[in-house]
């Protein structure tokens, strides 16, 4: 797999290229996300999961069992 080339770096990380930050590229299909410090490690993922984390975040539901 090849790693995409649109790489987008957060907004909180401030400007310039030499910032800790969290930077995130998708294809039609996944969604790559790295840390700068480094870049070679890629977690790579579906909307899907990202969306239902980014849900828990919001909500404050981390750590507490899904109802079913």
């Amino acid at each position: 797999m090849t790693s995409p080339h649109n790489w987008r770096k957060s907004s909180y990380s401030g400007e310039g290229d030499g910032n800790d930050c969290v930077e995130l590229a998708s294809t039609p299909t996944t969604l790559h996300l790295r840390e700068s410090d480094d870049p070679t490690t890629v977690l790579t993922t579906t909307h899907t999961p990202l969306t239902h984390l980014l849900h828990a975040i919001r909500v404050g539901s981390l750590g507490r069992p899904l109802s079913s």
